[in-house]
Order: structure tokens, then C-alpha cells, then sequence
């Protein structure tokens, strides 16, 4: 399991050109964990790979995607499928315990109007699955 925290080294607003440099660190990172778990298993070829991620990662899935091609070609991971399910952003107010789908940068409690929330669900990046042959 890896945990999605990484970041490119340039804001997401620093510019068209940059926009995927996060995505292409993640993408790096993602192959490097399924190249090892190959070598691992003894496998030689990834057929497809099944990601979690959570809606306050702010990835772009078509930037992954292409992101994963260029990062995988030369590689046993080449060529293999990218499907991505992401998971939804929740939190938990901690004054008054109320479950809540925050928005990104606004975790105010819609129930009580604290700003004091644990959020429980919607980050990181999870490698649930590989498909191998």
C-alpha cells in the first residue's frame, strides 16, 4: 500500500506545463512498487492494474494514465490497463461527531459550524490490485 502524500515539487497552478508533474511522480513511484512486487512473485509481465484514490489527492486520472505509459515503457508494466476507482472524501466533526462529505479546503461541520475535522475517508493512493501473466 502506498500512501499518495507525495507531491511534484511545483504548485498544480504553477502553469499548463507543469499541470502533470504530480501525476508523473505518482505514476514513477506506482511502477517502481509493481515492478518489485513482480520481482518479488516471480512474475514477468503486468497485464493491468487496479488503483484506489481518494478524491482529496486532487489527481487527475487521464494525467495518471498517461503519466503511467511514459513511466512504464521500457518495463514489464508496459502496456498493462490503469483502471482507477476513487473514493470519496468524508470527515468526522469532532465537537459533535456528525459524518460529512467535505469539499476540498472547507472542512467546516455543516451541523455544528466547527472547523474541527477528522477526515476519515478520501485520501491516498492504494495498489489494490495487479493482474500478472
Amino acid at each position: 500500500m502506498l500512501s499518495g502524500r507525495e507531491r511534484g515539487f511545483l504548485p498544480r497552478n504553477a502553469g499548463a506545463a507543469n499541470q502533470d508533474m504530480h501525476e508523473l511522480s505518482i505514476a514513477e513511484h506506482l511502477v517502481r512498487e509493481v515492478l518489485a512486487a513482480l520481482h518479488a512473485h516471480d512474475v514477468r509481465q503486468v497485464d493491468a492494474v487496479e488503483l484506489e484514490i481518494g478524491a482529496l489527492e486532487l489527481i487527475d486520472t487521464e494525467a495518471l494514465c498517461l503519466a503511467w505509459e511514459v513511466a512504464a515503457e521500457g518495463t514489464p508494466a508496459a502496456g498493462a490497463a490503469v483502471r482507477v476507482t476513487e473514493t470519496e472524501a468524508r470527515a468526522v466533526c469532532r465537537n459533535c461527531g456528525a459524518e460529512f462529505v467535505p469539499e476540498v479546503g472547507c472542512y467546516v461541520c455543516p451541523k455544528c459550524g466547527a472547523a474541527n475535522a477528522e477526515i476519515v475517508a478520501g485520501r491516498g493512493v492504494v495498489l489494490q490490485t495487479l493482474e500478472c501473466s
